[in-house]
């Protein structure tokens, strides 16, 4: 929602149903889009401002306030699936970092004294948060995350409710220098005409794309925490269709999307048969993004045309 131009939320929902998109996932709250959301039967991810940590950690009464205010009113009518407390902050500044289980637990606290129950509290992190991602058997948590990050999958194992990982390929791959196949980031056997065979061997196991291998990567790191069997939630994963990245192309972009569509509800090599609840990024282009392909990860151009076409139909886990 970074930008000007933008549908209104009503007409947005609606075409949230007419295609067969049965979660949404909102940075941050905002009413107008949260009254449009109203018996819609959308699953909702909250997230709160990464700003409103500080405050949410420390003061109860505060995290109080923001659930009154942004989550009580819609409790009734709006589908709740998660809230996250802050996106991508860990193992950023430590102070910081530090805040975010705090965080958690005090929304979590005040989301049951205001009597609102079934709706995890979580929140989000890139996969910055691992040291060793390759092979996805060794995948661990860096230095700096680890000791943020232990007794943070500790509590949401304790609470039943998942991690939510942003998973991003693009990047590996438009960042390798062209050490990653295009294939292998795309989840596709053919790519730019040509036929990729790009496999990763690991311990018996073979990844043939670079979305599985990323979040099993996160699953192994989890598990060397000492959790077992967390859900990962992948919150964002996309593709730039245009801004002069590597790789970023209409048919790249809708080759990736389709792909993740369609691979996920069969889950990875480390849970297999297990799907993998998974958000696009994003919706729309965004004009208020910084230059370049930020502003191209979007689905729909802010009059509501297709980009290019996703089906969302055609996953066994849309």
């Amino acid at each position: 929602m970074v930008a000007d131009n933008l549908p209104a939320p009503e007409q947005v929902v609606s075409m949230y149903k007419s295609r067969n998109i049965s979660y949404v996932r909102l940075f941050r709250p905002d009413t107008s889009v949260l009254n449009a959301l109203r018996g819609s039967g959308i699953g909702v991810v909250l997230g709160t401002l990464n700003e409103d940590l500080q405050r949410l950690a420390s003061d109860p009464t505060f995290a109080a306030s923001w659930v009154a205010t942004n989550v009580q009113p819609f409790a009734g009518d709006v589908q709740f699936r998660y809230i996250n407390a802050g996106n991508e902050v860990i193992p950023g500044d430590a102070s910081t970092a530090q805040q975010v289980l705090p965080a958690m637990q005090n929304l979590e606290s005040a989301l049951r004294s205001a009597g609102v129950t079934g709706v995890p509290v979580t929140t989000a992190v890139a996969t910055t948060v691992l040291g060793a991602s390759y092979p996805p058997s060794q995948g661990a948590f860096s230095e700096a995350a680890a000791p943020v990050m232990a007794p943070i999958v500790s509590y949401l194992s304790s609470k039943g409710a998942p991690l939510l990982v942003n998973v991003y390929p693009y990047f590996a791959y438009s960042g390798s220098s062209g050490q990653v196949a295009l294939g292998y980031a795309l989840l596709s056997s053919v790519a730019g005409g040509e036929a990729t065979t790009t496999t990763v061997e690991d311990g018996g196991v073979v990844y043939t794309n670079m979305f599985d291998a990323i979040v099993d990567a996160a699953h192994a790191a989890v598990e060397k925490a000492g959790v077992q069997d967390l859900e990962l939630v992948v919150s964002e994963t996309g593709w730039p269709s245009g801004g002069g990245g590597e790789g970023a192309t209409v048919e790249n972009a809708a080759a990736y999307n389709n792909n993740v569509v369609r691979h996920v509800g069969g889950g990875t090599p480390r849970r297999s048969g297990k799907p993998v609840e998974t958000y696009l990024f994003a919706m729309f282009n965004e004009d208020q993004k910084a230059e370049g392909v930020e502003r191209h990860f979007g689905l729909f151009q802010p009059d509501m045309t297709e980009v290019y076409h996703v089906d969302f139909t055609a996953g066994s886990s849309s």
